[in-house]
């Protein structure tokens, strides 16, 4: 069972070696992470555009041991109906993924975006940094 959900910007911050990656790479290697198959697709797109290769791109993911949670109807009702309460935020459709997810599994949620402490989603919501 996992027990955190990584958003897209907390797997940037680690692949990246950007300040507050330690904080990403223990809790990897102590807990199960669960991430949304739209937040992995976002940092897929992430690497490709400033120019990654396919090879090393899959390298970076292959490294992190996540459950890739897919997207589904259900997901997608929630993230649609989310925008709600996130808009004032400007969050994105990958972001509200995360955190549709995040509010399925009852799990913390853990992010580089401060935005995200700001709301109130009855969620635990965890800042790197």
């Amino acid at each position: 069972m996992s027990r955190f959900v990584f958003d897209a910007s907390t797997l940037l911050v680690s692949i990246n070696r950007e300040h507050g990656f330690e904080a990403v790479d223990a809790i990897v290697d102590a807990d199960d992470v669960v991430i949304s198959s739209v937040n992995v697709a976002e940092v897929i797109t992430k690497l490709a555009l400033r120019g990654s290769a396919d090879g090393d791109i899959a390298a970076a993911l292959g490294v992190y041991r996540l459950t890739v949670a897919p997207f589904h109807e259900v997901s997608a009702t929630a993230v649609g109906l989310l925008v709600r309460r996130t808009r004032h935020r400007g969050l994105s459709l990958a972001d509200r993924a995360c955190l549709a997810l995040a509010m399925e599994l009852r799990l913390p949620v853990v992010t580089a975006v401060r935005a995200w402490a700001e709301l109130d989603l009855g969620i635990d919501i965890r800042l790197i940094r």
